[in-house]
């Protein structure tokens, strides 16, 4: 069920995506290079601006599939559930990384005339994953559809970088998508560790699971926490860097929602951390009774347990380095000519409009 509904939803939201690209290529004069298709945009009579409307719907509609943003997210939660874990861990982080590097590459070059259209599509996509993401979070029982829908979650923050435009924005994105990869995978190897161990994913059955698996649940209490922007963690600093570039943006609505949802996602990472660890050994779930000896010469447990270390130490130690990291992203946006050339051009578009609003007005 779950490869079926992501296949269908899949090529249904592709579709769409491909046919606002044919628009883009029959409006550009029949151009494959996004440069020559801004320019034949850009040179389009007024009366053809609405065919440039309707690419930007369609494409927006599939780049949001791919990063799992409300109202597109209806296959993340069924789909996490029923696929393999190791498989959900790369959808949720490989494809949401990929979606906003398509996003970016694409907004920023073929929609950099219409600016304030895409700002306003985004923004509502990015409130609605915010809220819906983390309220309805709260209510799951199952580790999986609580990933799936702080991933939903998670989107809504980073495009609060993307919407903001600007050098800080892009080079935040990078660092928290970079963030990101580490504390999520650390998650789902510790979920997958726990399910092959227990075969379920309940939360309720975590209880007391530190006192049968230290490690376990050191690596899902440090990853779960620094998704909830806890700080010195990684995660506390990527939405840190999320937010000011927002701030700075102008953005204030969305960075003051975006602390509000964060501190309601604390509120179910929590819950599961101390579901872990406060349970006395007479208070554990039967799976945890039950659990096996820990054993990590099977098969296939050396990977996981080298991934899990890993993942624990970026989390931890990111944090403490995030500024030259930062610097790094930053300095990849600043020597990037595409998206420098973009940021200029999108500021001179911005004061152009300004402008011309401001002539109107003396007019009437």
């Amino acid at each position: 069920e779950a490869a079926l509904k992501y296949l269908l939803i899949g090529a249904a939201s592709s579709a769409v995506f491909l046919y606002g690209v044919s628009l883009l290529y029959g409006l550009s004069g029949g151009e494959t290079n996004l440069i020559a298709i801004a320019q034949g945009i850009a040179d389009l009579e007024s009366g053809q601006s609405l065919g440039v409307l309707i690419a930007l719907v369609f494409a927006i509609a599939g780049v949001a599939f791919k990063i799992s943003a409300v109202p597109f997210h209806q296959w993340t939660p069924d789909v996490y559930e029923g696929s393999p874990t190791p498989v959900v861990a790369f959808l949720s982080v490989g494809s949401k990384a990929a979606g906003f590097a398509l996003a970016i590459r694409l907004l920023s070059t073929v929609f950099s005339l219409v600016t304030q259209e895409w700002h306003l599509i985004f923004t509502a996509l990015a409130v609605l994953s915010m809220v819906l993401g983390n309220v309805v979070a709260l209510t799951q029982t199952s580790m999986k559809r609580l990933l799936a829908y702080s991933s939903i979650a998670q989107a809504g923050f980073v495009m609060i970088g993307l919407i903001a435009g600007t050098n800080a924005g892009y080079s935040s994105m990078i660092f928290y998508l970079l963030v990101y990869l580490f504390m999520n995978l650390g998650g789902f190897i510790c979920v997958i560790l726990f399910t092959l161990r227990t075969g379920t994913d309940q939360i309720s059955e975590y209880a007391g699971l530190y006192h049968k698996d230290p490690l376990v649940t050191l690596g899902l209490s440090l990853c779960l926490l620094s998704l909830g922007g806890i700080p010195p963690l990684a995660g506390f600093f990527g939405k840190i860097y999320l937010f000011w570039a927002g701030w700075q943006a102008g953005l204030y609505g969305l960075v003051l929602l975006g602390l509000i949802t964060s501190v309601v996602s604390i509120y179910y990472y929590i819950r599961v951390v101390k579901m872990m660890v406060v349970k006395e050994p007479q208070e554990m779930s039967e799976s945890v009774k039950n659990y096996p000896e820990i054993s990590w010469s099977l098969p296939g447990m050396r990977p996981l347990q080298v991934g899990l270390v890993l993942s624990v130490f970026a989390t931890s130690v990111v944090g403490i380095l995030s500024n030259p990291l930062f610097t790094l992203a930053n300095d990849s946006v600043a020597k990037t000519q595409i998206l420098e050339s973009q940021l200029v051009e999108m500021q001179t578009v911005s004061s152009v409009v300004g402008e011309q609003h401001l002539s109107l007005y003396r007019e009437d």
